[in-house]
């Protein structure tokens, strides 16, 4: 097993694109490291300059303690899965899994141990004898697994491997593969656009935007303490609401004008946020997570001075909560997120995760409790998170 280090490492091309802006990221020996942002921020480049099948520009690559900048791939002693699996049609199940080894002229009865090893683990024992185009989309990817694992290789890298399957299969499958990567203790490189996956497969995620590594931490670490708006915006689902808004201190805390109505913050948003009270006066960015609106009629906190008054637009009834849609008169923010859908005209700027047993409904008038403990603050020039 390696660790994995990117030092400023840049990747420019050709015709004069900088796809990748001074990279550092520093991946620990038998870590998980998922690497997620929108399409075209560069994850996909930064794994395959890892894997070497890009050239680093400038900067440095290393695994283990071996600079591998101009090392061959064949050579980096790592294992790539892919988006599209890469079998060969013609093969068995246990030739694909075994090619690689065939290729490095390893024995054959090391070659036997190995793929029955992998196929055992990955349960693909019944399918050994047959060609991948008899298989499902999920055991066609765990034969690429299998063909990964067998080479028990330095580090494994993952690009996408999970895209071209059906939503309910996808849930089992990067539960499966998160289970697998702990079991075998193997670096682990995944990159993904879906920050969901992220969230509940990596050790750290790793944000990145248009080249520029955004953050790097734990999942909860990301949702709870974002760096930036985009940060706070991509991660978490659905996104969060965010509004310009005037911030002022008052004796027992401060208020935010957000649009036309007011919210009150008590000591408790301070506690994080002590940088926030040299904001008085001055515009803000304000950022309010789905699950921190709820129907007013269900809470049984003091909710004085806290409470949003809106119509409801839309009603999502998921069965175990309530996507409700309301209006907030305050000026919206853009996240920076290239694939976030455009707000529509007329369409709803607030999205709210409620108790299944509210009972409010399209086009009422809502009370709306705000738990402005949980409200997140930006610089509104820089974008960066106010914290302490």
């Amino acid at each position: 097993m390696a660790t994995v280090t990117l030092d400023q490492v840049n990747k420019v091309y050709e015709n004069g694109f900088h796809a990748i802006h001074d990279l550092d990221l520093d991946i620990q020996d038998k870590e998980f490291l998922v690497l997620v942002g929108p399409s075209g921020c560069g994850k996909s480049t930064a794994l395959r300059m890892i894997a070497g099948l890009e050239t680093i520009s400038s900067g440095e690559m290393r695994i283990g303690d071996k600079v591998v900048n101009d090392v061959e791939p064949k050579d980096r002693d790592i294992a790539m899965v892919f988006q599209n699996y890469a079998l060969y049609p013609h093969m068995s199940v246990y030739d694909n899994i075994g090619f690689a080894l065939k290729l490095a002229k390893v024995p054959k009865e090391e070659i036997d141990k190995r793929v029955r090893q992998a196929s055992k683990i990955l349960e693909l024992d019944a399918n050994l004898d047959r060609k991948p185009g008899q298989l499902s989309g999920g055991q066609r990817q765990r034969v690429a697994m299998g063909r990964a694992i067998v080479r028990q290789p330095a580090a494994f890298l993952m690009d996408e491997p999970l895209s071209n399957l059906d939503a309910k299969l996808r849930v089992q499958m990067r539960a499966e593969i998160a289970q697998l990567q702990r079991d075998l203790a193997v670096t682990t490189v995944y990159v993904t656009h879906d920050q969901i996956e992220a969230m509940t497969m990596g050790d750290r995620v790793a944000v990145l935007k248009a080249g520029y590594l955004q953050q790097v931490d734990s999942p909860q670490r990301l949702y709870d303490h974002p760096d930036n708006v985009f940060v706070a915006a991509f991660i978490g689902s659905p996104s969060m609401n965010l509004y310009e808004a005037t911030f002022e201190t008052t004796d027992s805390g401060g208020v935010v004008q957000l649009g036309s109505q007011t919210l009150e913050l008590g000591p408790e948003a301070f506690e994080d946020r002590s940088a926030l009270r040299g904001y008085a006066g001055r515009k803000v960015i304000v950022g309010i997570r789905p699950e921190d609106f709820e129907d007013a009629s269900l809470v049984d906190r003091d909710t004085t001075g806290k409470i949003l008054s809106s119509d409801v637009t839309l009603i999502e009834a998921l069965g175990s909560e309530l996507m409700v849609h309301f209006n907030v008169d305050a000026r919206t923010v853009d996240s920076g997120d290239p694939d976030a859908v455009e707000e529509q005209e007329n369409a709803a700027n607030a999205v709210g995760r409620f108790n299944p047993r509210s009972r409010v409904k399209m086009r009422d008038n809502a009370e709306i409790a705000v738990a402005t403990e949980n409200m997140h603050f930006f610089d509104s020039e820089s974008h960066l998170a106010i914290w302490d």
